[in-house]
Protein backbone atom coordinates (compact mmCIF):
# COMPACT_ATOMS: atom_id res chain seq x y z
CA UNK A 1 0.00 0.00 0.00
CA UNK A 2 1.15 3.37 -1.00
CA UNK A 3 2.63 5.97 1.73
CA UNK A 4 0.37 9.00 2.16
CA UNK A 5 1.88 12.12 2.23
CA UNK A 6 0.58 15.24 4.88
CA UNK A 7 -0.75 17.06 2.28
CA UNK A 8 -4.08 16.76 -0.08
CA UNK A 9 -2.83 17.48 -3.76
CA UNK A 10 -4.69 17.65 -7.30
CA UNK A 11 -2.35 15.43 -9.25
CA UNK A 12 -1.26 13.74 -6.53
CA UNK A 13 1.00 9.95 -7.56
CA UNK A 14 -0.13 8.05 -4.36
CA UNK A 15 -2.65 6.10 -5.91
CA UNK A 16 -0.12 5.86 -9.30
CA UNK A 17 2.76 4.90 -7.70
CA UNK A 18 2.33 0.85 -8.14
CA UNK A 19 1.96 1.79 -11.97
CA UNK A 20 4.88 4.64 -11.67
CA UNK A 21 7.34 3.14 -9.60
CA UNK A 22 8.30 -0.03 -12.56
CA UNK A 23 9.08 2.98 -14.75
CA UNK A 24 11.17 4.95 -12.31
CA UNK A 25 14.88 3.40 -12.85
CA UNK A 26 17.47 2.85 -10.11
CA UNK A 27 20.17 5.77 -9.46
CA UNK A 28 22.02 7.17 -6.31
CA UNK A 29 19.76 10.48 -6.14
CA UNK A 30 16.07 11.26 -7.75
CA UNK A 31 15.53 15.30 -8.79
CA UNK A 32 12.26 16.14 -8.79
CA UNK A 33 11.91 19.54 -10.25
CA UNK A 34 7.78 19.71 -9.37
CA UNK A 35 8.44 17.89 -6.38
CA UNK A 36 4.33 18.59 -5.61
CA UNK A 37 2.95 16.76 -2.35
CA UNK A 38 6.25 14.93 -2.78
CA UNK A 39 4.64 11.62 -2.87
CA UNK A 40 6.95 9.66 -5.18
CA UNK A 41 9.81 10.51 -2.68
CA UNK A 42 7.54 8.99 0.01
CA UNK A 43 7.48 5.74 -1.84
CA UNK A 44 10.60 5.14 -3.18
CA UNK A 45 13.96 4.40 -1.63
CA UNK A 46 16.81 6.39 -3.37
CA UNK A 47 19.87 7.18 -1.42
CA UNK A 48 19.63 11.12 -2.15
CA UNK A 49 16.83 13.66 -3.35
CA UNK A 50 16.64 16.60 -4.77
CA UNK A 51 13.45 17.97 -4.11
CA UNK A 52 12.53 21.16 -5.60
CA UNK A 53 9.36 23.31 -6.65
CA UNK A 54 8.53 26.81 -7.76
CA UNK A 55 6.27 27.51 -5.15
CA UNK A 56 8.17 29.26 -1.92
CA UNK A 57 5.29 28.08 0.35
CA UNK A 58 5.21 24.66 -0.44
CA UNK A 59 9.07 24.53 -0.41
CA UNK A 60 8.76 26.52 3.28
CA UNK A 61 6.43 23.72 4.76
CA UNK A 62 9.01 21.21 3.20
CA UNK A 63 11.94 22.66 5.08
CA UNK A 64 9.73 22.85 8.09
CA UNK A 65 8.32 19.66 8.73
CA UNK A 66 11.79 17.88 7.86
CA UNK A 67 13.92 20.36 10.36
CA UNK A 68 11.21 21.61 13.09
CA UNK A 69 8.81 18.67 12.95
CA UNK A 70 7.95 19.47 16.95
CA UNK A 71 7.40 22.84 16.27
CA UNK A 72 4.97 22.70 13.72
CA UNK A 73 2.87 19.94 14.81
CA UNK A 74 2.40 21.80 17.72
CA UNK A 75 1.29 24.95 15.77
CA UNK A 76 -0.79 22.65 13.44
CA UNK A 77 -3.04 21.18 16.27
CA UNK A 78 -3.76 24.97 17.95
CA UNK A 79 -5.00 26.38 13.97
CA UNK A 80 -6.87 22.40 13.79
CA UNK A 81 -8.46 22.57 17.40
CA UNK A 82 -9.66 26.77 16.82
CA UNK A 83 -11.06 25.32 13.50
CA UNK A 84 -13.51 22.86 15.02
CA UNK A 85 -14.75 24.99 17.35
CA UNK A 86 -18.78 25.71 16.49
CA UNK A 87 -21.24 25.54 13.68
CA UNK A 88 -19.92 24.91 10.13
CA UNK A 89 -20.50 28.61 9.77
CA UNK A 90 -18.49 29.65 12.61
CA UNK A 91 -15.07 27.09 11.00
CA UNK A 92 -15.54 29.23 7.48
CA UNK A 93 -15.19 32.25 9.69
CA UNK A 94 -12.00 31.17 11.39
CA UNK A 95 -10.98 29.53 8.18
CA UNK A 96 -10.81 32.62 6.14
CA UNK A 97 -9.50 34.61 8.73
CA UNK A 98 -6.29 32.10 8.72
CA UNK A 99 -6.07 32.86 5.08
CA UNK A 100 -5.81 36.49 5.94
CA UNK A 101 -3.36 35.85 8.31
CA UNK A 102 -1.42 33.65 5.64
CA UNK A 103 -1.95 36.34 2.84
CA UNK A 104 -0.63 39.26 5.12
CA UNK A 105 2.32 37.76 6.56
CA UNK A 106 5.03 38.60 4.17
CA UNK A 107 4.77 35.31 2.47
CA UNK A 108 5.44 36.89 -0.80
CA UNK A 109 8.10 37.90 0.48
CA UNK A 110 9.80 34.62 1.14
CA UNK A 111 8.16 34.45 4.81
CA UNK A 112 9.96 31.45 5.77
CA UNK A 113 8.42 31.02 8.94
CA UNK A 114 6.99 27.77 11.55
CA UNK A 115 3.60 29.74 11.77
CA UNK A 116 3.72 30.21 7.73
CA UNK A 117 4.14 26.13 6.89
CA UNK A 118 1.37 25.30 9.69
CA UNK A 119 -0.97 28.02 7.62
CA UNK A 120 -0.04 26.20 4.52
CA UNK A 121 -1.01 23.04 5.74
CA UNK A 122 -4.40 24.17 7.23
CA UNK A 123 -5.97 25.83 4.49
CA UNK A 124 -4.51 22.92 2.02
CA UNK A 125 -6.74 20.52 4.56
CA UNK A 126 -9.68 22.48 4.92
CA UNK A 127 -9.92 24.05 1.46
CA UNK A 128 -11.93 23.11 -1.54
CA UNK A 129 -10.76 20.23 -2.88
CA UNK A 130 -7.23 20.35 -1.55
CA UNK A 131 -6.38 23.15 -4.12
CA UNK A 132 -3.33 25.47 -4.36
CA UNK A 133 -4.60 28.66 -6.10
CA UNK A 134 -3.57 31.89 -6.46
CA UNK A 135 -4.67 35.42 -7.42
CA UNK A 136 -2.85 37.94 -9.44
CA UNK A 137 -1.02 39.40 -6.27
CA UNK A 138 0.08 35.94 -5.48
CA UNK A 139 -2.62 35.36 -2.54
CA UNK A 140 -3.79 32.00 -1.57
CA UNK A 141 -7.90 32.23 -2.71
CA UNK A 142 -8.82 29.07 -2.43
CA UNK A 143 -12.56 29.04 -0.57
CA UNK A 144 -13.48 26.69 2.56
CA UNK A 145 -14.04 23.01 1.65
CA UNK A 146 -17.09 22.52 4.36
CA UNK A 147 -15.66 19.71 5.45
CA UNK A 148 -17.03 18.23 8.64
CA UNK A 149 -14.52 16.54 10.08
CA UNK A 150 -11.04 16.26 8.72
CA UNK A 151 -7.60 14.16 9.62
CA UNK A 152 -5.16 15.51 11.20
CA UNK A 153 -2.06 14.17 9.41
CA UNK A 154 0.20 13.23 12.29
CA UNK A 155 1.86 10.08 11.41
CA UNK A 156 2.22 11.28 7.99
CA UNK A 157 4.39 14.32 8.98
CA UNK A 158 6.19 12.00 10.89
CA UNK A 159 7.19 9.93 8.24
CA UNK A 160 7.55 12.53 6.08
CA UNK A 161 10.28 13.51 8.77
CA UNK A 162 12.16 10.59 8.51
CA UNK A 163 12.14 10.44 4.61
CA UNK A 164 13.58 14.09 4.51
CA UNK A 165 16.71 12.99 6.31
CA UNK A 166 17.89 11.73 2.67
CA UNK A 167 16.48 14.91 0.85
CA UNK A 168 17.96 18.33 -0.28
CA UNK A 169 14.62 20.94 -0.15
CA UNK A 170 15.21 23.84 -3.14
CA UNK A 171 13.10 26.72 -3.64
CA UNK A 172 13.93 26.48 -8.09
CA UNK A 173 12.23 26.65 -11.44
CA UNK A 174 12.52 23.41 -13.16
CA UNK A 175 15.10 24.96 -15.47
CA UNK A 176 18.23 25.71 -12.53
CA UNK A 177 16.89 22.27 -10.96
CA UNK A 178 17.93 20.49 -14.16
CA UNK A 179 21.09 22.44 -13.91
CA UNK A 180 21.82 20.94 -10.94
CA UNK A 181 21.36 17.27 -12.48
CA UNK A 182 24.65 14.83 -12.58
CA UNK A 183 26.16 11.97 -13.53
CA UNK A 184 23.70 9.06 -12.10
CA UNK A 185 21.01 10.95 -11.11
CA UNK A 186 17.42 9.57 -12.28
CA UNK A 187 15.36 12.88 -13.21
CA UNK A 188 11.49 12.62 -12.47
CA UNK A 189 8.92 15.85 -13.91
CA UNK A 190 5.26 15.77 -12.73
CA UNK A 191 4.80 19.16 -14.06
CA UNK A 192 1.18 20.99 -14.06
CA UNK A 193 -0.14 18.91 -17.13
CA UNK A 194 -1.06 20.15 -20.69
CA UNK A 195 -4.49 20.76 -21.64
CA UNK A 196 -5.88 21.54 -25.31
CA UNK A 197 -8.48 23.80 -23.79
CA UNK A 198 -6.29 25.64 -21.43
CA UNK A 199 -8.12 24.58 -18.29
CA UNK A 200 -6.70 25.14 -14.71
CA UNK A 201 -3.30 23.09 -14.27
CA UNK A 202 -1.17 25.26 -12.36
CA UNK A 203 -0.73 26.57 -8.84
CA UNK A 204 1.33 29.67 -8.85
CA UNK A 205 0.16 32.63 -10.20
CA UNK A 206 2.46 32.55 -13.53
CA UNK A 207 1.12 29.20 -14.57
CA UNK A 208 2.48 26.65 -17.08
CA UNK A 209 1.77 27.63 -20.96
CA UNK A 210 2.21 25.12 -23.69
CA UNK A 211 5.30 27.26 -24.36
CA UNK A 212 7.04 26.13 -21.10
CA UNK A 213 6.10 22.33 -22.32
CA UNK A 214 7.74 22.29 -25.10
CA UNK A 215 11.05 24.21 -22.93
CA UNK A 216 10.36 21.43 -20.07
CA UNK A 217 10.63 18.57 -23.22
CA UNK A 218 13.35 20.10 -24.97
CA UNK A 219 15.48 20.40 -21.48
CA UNK A 220 14.26 16.89 -20.57
CA UNK A 221 15.66 15.52 -24.16
CA UNK A 222 18.81 17.10 -24.16
CA UNK A 223 19.58 15.17 -20.54
CA UNK A 224 18.48 11.86 -21.84
CA UNK A 225 21.06 12.57 -24.99
CA UNK A 226 23.77 13.03 -22.21
CA UNK A 227 22.63 9.35 -20.97
CA UNK A 228 20.80 10.74 -17.58
CA UNK A 229 17.65 8.71 -17.04
CA UNK A 230 14.43 10.78 -17.53
CA UNK A 231 10.84 10.00 -17.24
CA UNK A 232 8.16 12.28 -16.91
CA UNK A 233 3.89 12.26 -16.41
CA UNK A 234 1.65 14.10 -18.66
CA UNK A 235 -1.65 14.18 -19.90
CA UNK A 236 -2.66 11.75 -23.08
CA UNK A 237 -3.06 14.16 -25.37
CA UNK A 238 -1.28 14.72 -29.01
CA UNK A 239 1.20 17.64 -28.79
CA UNK A 240 2.30 15.55 -25.60
CA UNK A 241 3.33 12.69 -27.85
CA UNK A 242 4.88 14.96 -30.68
CA UNK A 243 7.09 16.74 -27.82
CA UNK A 244 8.02 13.45 -26.05
CA UNK A 245 8.69 11.90 -29.38
CA UNK A 246 11.55 9.15 -28.98
CA UNK A 247 10.29 8.13 -25.77
CA UNK A 248 9.03 4.74 -24.84
CA UNK A 249 5.26 5.66 -23.96
CA UNK A 250 2.67 4.07 -21.53
CA UNK A 251 -0.48 4.26 -20.85
CA UNK A 252 -2.30 4.86 -17.57
CA UNK A 253 -5.95 5.34 -16.47
CA UNK A 254 -5.83 8.07 -13.46
CA UNK A 255 -8.28 8.64 -10.95
CA UNK A 256 -9.49 12.46 -10.92
CA UNK A 257 -11.18 13.78 -7.99
CA UNK A 258 -11.70 17.62 -8.79
CA UNK A 259 -15.43 18.38 -8.22
CA UNK A 260 -17.86 19.41 -5.77
CA UNK A 261 -18.62 16.03 -4.38
CA UNK A 262 -17.56 12.71 -4.49
CA UNK A 263 -19.50 11.17 -7.32
CA UNK A 264 -17.63 13.56 -9.61
CA UNK A 265 -14.54 11.49 -8.95
CA UNK A 266 -13.57 10.14 -12.78
CA UNK A 267 -10.94 8.38 -14.69
CA UNK A 268 -8.23 10.18 -16.76
CA UNK A 269 -5.91 9.00 -19.51
CA UNK A 270 -1.82 9.99 -18.42
CA UNK A 271 1.03 8.97 -20.37
CA UNK A 272 4.25 8.36 -18.12
CA UNK A 273 7.16 8.98 -20.65
CA UNK A 274 10.39 7.51 -20.43
CA UNK A 275 14.18 8.76 -22.40
CA UNK A 276 15.21 5.25 -24.36
CA UNK A 277 18.72 3.84 -24.38
CA UNK A 278 19.31 5.61 -27.71
CA UNK A 279 17.23 8.60 -28.66
CA UNK A 280 16.58 10.21 -31.88
CA UNK A 281 18.38 13.20 -31.96
CA UNK A 282 16.30 15.33 -34.96
CA UNK A 283 12.91 14.53 -33.35
CA UNK A 284 12.61 17.90 -31.77
CA UNK A 285 15.39 20.33 -32.81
Amino acid sequence: MAIKTPLKWVGSKVRLMSQLLPHLPEGKRLVEPFAGSCAVMMNTDYDEYLIADVNPDLVNLYKVMAYETDAFLRELEILFSAGYLGEAESRAVYYYAVRDAFNMSGKAFGDQSVEAAARFMYLNRHCFNGLCRYNRRGQFNVPFGKYKTNYFPLNEVRTFAEKAKRATFITAHYAETLDLVRDGDVVYCDPPYLTETGNFTAYTEGGFSHMDQGRLARRLRRLARKGISVVASNSDVETVHYLYAGFEVARLNAPRSVGAAATSQKVAAELILKSPKTIVVEAIA
